[in-house]
C-alpha cells in the first residue's frame, strides 16, 4: 500500500481499531442501504407567514394524514382520523380543549396513546433504531422506545403495553406523553427540509420562522434575494439596511424591526417628522392597509418615515452604482435625472411628470449625498443591525447557500441567467466574467467573505455584492430588468412599473433548457430535476408549475398573502419520498384557535409529479453513495489488518494519546 493511502487508513483505524469494529460498521451501513429513503419536504417564498409555515411544517404537507390513513385504513372514521391529525399538529392546544369537553378523560387518554403508538411504529419503521433513539425526547426516551419497538419475546403483549400505559396515567404523565409522541411523529414523518429562499419580508414574522428552523432537526436553505438583503443589513451594508426598513414600513411590519429585532426606530421617526413636516407623503401609503386601522397621527408618521427611508435608499443605491460601475446599473441612478424646477424625470430617453415633487433633503447639485441628519440616522441604524444577535445571520450562513445539489435535484431560488438564445449569460463580477454554476459559486464566495475575510477590501466587496444580488438584473436570485420601486412611487404611467424577466423565464418550458442547466451543475440521466422558487405560479390563470416534461418544478405558489390574488392558492410545497415526487397546492386556511377546536386542516390538492415503479432506498441517495464509499474503505482497512500492514489495537485505547 502506498505511503499516503497507508496514512489515511491509519487515521481510519483510530475510529475502527479492530477487525470486529470495522466489520460491525460494514454490517450496519450495509443494512441501512436497504431501508426506504426518508421523506424530503420542499418549501419556498414563505415571506414571513409564520402561521402558514408552521402548520405546513407540522402536517408535512399531508404526510402525517397519509400515515394515519396507512395505519388505520377503514378501521377509523374520517372524523376520528381528523381528530388524531389535529392532535399531532397541535397537541397542547388539543389536549386543553379535550379536557374541557371529554367526560371520560381516562378512556380518551388510553385510546389516544394506543393510536399514537401505532402511528409512531409506522413512521419509525423506515429508520434504524439508532436514528429513532436520537429523535426521542430525553425524558421519556426509554419508555417510548419500549412502546414502539416490537418485542417478540413478550408472550402477552397486550398486558405488557397496557401495564406501561396504566402507569403513565397513574403518574399523571399522560399529557406529557401525548405531546412527546405527537412531536415524535412530526419529527419522523419528514427526514429533511429544504427552504428555497425568501423567508423574509412582506409577512410579519420571519423572526419566528427562523426561530422554529433553528430547532428543526435537519434542513438547508437556498438563499433568496429577500434573505440576501437582510444578510447585507446584518453585515452593516447601508443600502441593504435602508431597503429592509423601507420594505418593513411598506408592509406595516415595523413591529418586526422594533420588537422582533430590538432595533430603535426613534431616530428615523424623529428625523422624518422634522424633515417632511409639511409634506403629507400621499404616495407613501402602506400596502394592503387602510388608514382607518391606525390613528391619523400614526398614519402620518408612518408615511413620513416611509418616504424618508425611501429617499435615503435611492441615494445610497446611487452611491453604490457609481462606486462599482462594473455592476452595470447606471440606468437605475435616477435622482440626477429629475428636473427639480419642472418636476419631471427623464428615464430611458423619455420625460415623465412626477406624482410627488417634494424633496427637501435632496441637493440637486449633489443628489446622492446624504444630509448630515440622514447620515446620523443611518450610522445609528448600522450599529444596531451589526450588533443584533437575533438576525439569525449565523444560521443563514451555516445552513444556507446560493444553490444545492441533493439526491438528484438542483435547488435554487431564482434563475440561471440566460441569453435569449438559451446560452449562459456572462456577468461581470468585480472585473471578471462568470456564467452558469461559476456565477453562483463566485457570488457565494463573496457573501461569505463579507463575514469572514481578513482582508477589509474583500469584506467590503462582499457587503456590497449582497445589495447587487438583491436587486440587479443579472443576479441569479433576482433576474428582472429593474426593481421599479422609484417608478411605483413617482410615475402614474403603469407601463413604467413593469419589470421584464430574464430570458430564463421565457425558455424554461423547453426541455433543452432544463437539460443544459442540469448538466452545468453536474446532473445527468434519469430522475434529475430543477426545483425552483422566486416567481409565483399563476395557477388561477392555468399556469402549470411542472415544466420540461417534469424536469423543472416551480414551487412558489403564494405563501405570501400579497400574491394570493395572483396565484389563486396559498402556496405550493413538494415532498419526495421513497415512491417519488408529489406536489401539493394549498388553499387559504384559517390559522386561528377555532381551527384546532373544529379539527380543520389545510385543504391541499396533491398530484404525483413522478412516481417510481421501484421503491427508492437509502442506497439510491447521496447519503447512501457516501455509505458505499465508506464500506469499501472499511473493507480495505480490514484487508490491511489481515495483511499485517496495520496492527489491530485494543479498542479501549482508541482516541487516547
Amino acid at each position: 500500500m502506498e505511503k499516503q493511502r497507508l496514512h489515511y487508513y491509519e487515521q481510519l483505524a483510530e475510529l475502527y481499531p479492530t477487525i470486529g469494529k470495522a466489520s460491525t460498521e460494514i454490517i450496519n451501513l450495509q443494512s441501512i442501504l436497504y431501508l426506504p429513503k426518508g421523506t424530503e419536504h420542499f418549501l419556498s417564498d414563505i415571506h414571513g407567514e409564520f402561521k402558514a409555515f408552521s402548520h405546513v411544517l407540522r402536517n408535512g404537507s399531508g404526510a402525517v394524514r397519509k400515515k394515519i390513513d396507512d395505519v388505520f385504513g377503514h378501521t377509523l372514521s374520517t372524523a376520528d382520523k381528523m381528530s388524531l391529525a389535529t392532535l399531532i399538529y397541535y397537541p397542547q392546544k388539543k389536549i386543553e380543549l379535550v379536557r374541557q369537553t371529554e367526560d371520560d378523560i381516562e378512556n380518551w387518554y388510553k385510546i389516544t396513546l394506543y393510536r399514537l403508538i401505532e402511528v409512531c411504529k409506522t413512521v419509525s419503521s423506515k429508520y434504524t433504531r439508532s436514528k429513532v433513539r436520537k429523535a426521542l425526547p430525553e425524558d421519556y426516551a426509554y419508555v417510548i422506545e419500549e412502546l414502539i419497538t416490537e418485542k417478540q419475546e413478550v408472550l402477552n403483549k397486550e398486558a405488557y403495553y397496557e401495564a406501561i400505559i396504566n402507569t403513565i396515567l397513574e403518574l399523571g404523565q399522560a399529557d406529557n406523553f401525548i405531546v412527546a409522541l405527537a412531536e415524535l411523529v412530526q419529527r419522523l414523518v419528514i427526514d429533511h427540509l429544504h427552504i428555497l429562499g425568501d423567508v423574509y419580508d412582506r409577512g410579519p414574522s420571519p423572526d419566528r420562522i427562523m426561530d422554529q428552523l433553528e430547532q428543526y432537526h435537519s434542513f438547508d436553505i437556498q438563499w433568496g434575494n429577500h434573505d440576501m438583503v437582510w444578510m447585507g443589513a446584518a453585515a452593516g451594508q447601508l443600502a441593504c439596511i435602508a431597503s429592509v426598513i423601507r420594505t418593513s414600513i411598506r408592509y406595516g411590519n415595523l413591529d418586526l424591526i422594533e420588537d422582533g429585532y430590538g432595533i430603535n426606530m426613534v431616530p428615523l421617526a424623529t428625523f422624518a417628522m422634522d424633515a417632511y413636516r409639511d409634506d403629507p407623503c400621499r404616495q407613501f401609503v402602506l400596502k394592503d392597509s387602510t388608514d382607518e386601522e391606525r390613528s391619523k397621527k400614526e398614519t402620518l408618521m408612518n408615511r413620513k418615515m416611509h418616504k424618508a427611508i425611501a429617499i435615503i435608499r435611492f441615494k445610497l443605491e446611487g452611491q453604490l452604482i457609481h462606486k462599482w460601475p462594473e455592476y452595470g446599473m447606471e440606468n437605475r441612478c435616477l435622482l440626477h435625472r429629475i428636473n427639480y424646477e419642472n418636476k419631471t424625470v427623464e428615464i430611458d430617453g423619455k420625460t415623465y411628470d412626477m406624482l410627488d415633487t417634494s424633496f427637501p433633503t435632496i441637493d440637486p447639485e449633489h443628489p446622492y449625498d446624504l444630509t448630515p441628519e440622514e447620515q446620523e440616522v443611518m450610522n445609528r441604524l448600522r450599529t444596531s443591525f451589526i450588533h443584533c444577535e437575533k438576525l439569525h445571520v449565523r444560521l443563514l450562513l451555516k445552513r444556507g447557500s446560493m444553490y444545492k445539489v441533493y439526491n438528484g435535484n438542483l435547488l435554487y431560488h431564482g434563475c440561471v441567467p440566460l441569453n435569449p438564445d438559451g446560452t449562459f449569460k456572462k456577468v461581470n463580477v468585480y472585473g471578471r466574467e462568470y456564467s452558469g454554476k461559476a456565477l453562483y459559486d463566485v457570488l457565494e464566495s463573496y457573501v461569505r467573505k463579507a463575514f469572514f475575510s481578513l482582508d477589509e477590501k474583500e469584506r467590503e466587496k462582499g457587503r456590497d455584492i449582497m445589495w447587487y444580488i438583491w436587486t440587479a438584473p443579472d443576479s441569479p436570485l433576482y433576474g428582472r430588468s429593474k426593481m421599479a420601486t422609484f417608478e411605483r412611487y413617482f410615475l402614474a404611467d403603469k407601463s413604467m412599473h413593469h419589470e421584464s424577466k430574464n430570458a430564463y423565464y421565457h425558455l424554461f418550458d423547453k426541455e433543452e433548457t432544463a437539460d443544459n442547466i442540469l448538466k452545468e451543475f453536474g446532473l445527468t440521466g434519469d430522475f434529475v430535476h430543477i426545483i425552483n422558487g422566486h416567481v409565483p405560479v399563476e395557477r388561477i390563470a392555468g399556469e402549470n408549475p411542472v415544466k420540461c416534461n417534469g424536469k423543472l418544478i416551480l414551487i412558489d405558489g403564494g405563501f405570501s398573502k400579497t400574491y394570493r390574488r395572483k396565484t389563486g392558492i396559498a402556496g405550493y410545497t413538494l415532498t419526495y419520498n421513497s415512491y417519488g415526487l408529489t406536489l401539493s397546492a394549498h388553499e387559504p386556511f384559517d390559522w386561528s384557535n377555532e381551527a384546532v377546536r373544529d379539527e380543520l386542516d389545510i385543504v391541499s390538492h396533491q398530484e404525483a409529479v413522478e412516481y417510481r415503479d421501484k421503491r427508492i432506498l437509502v442506497g439510491d441517495t447521496d447519503v447512501g453513495k457516501r455509505m458505499m464509499i465508506r464500506i469499501e474503505e472499511l473493507k480495505k482497512l480490514i484487508q490491511a489488518y489481515q495483511d499485517g500492514e496495520i496492527a489491530e489495537r485494543d479498542a479501549s485505547s482508541a482516541y487516547k494519546w
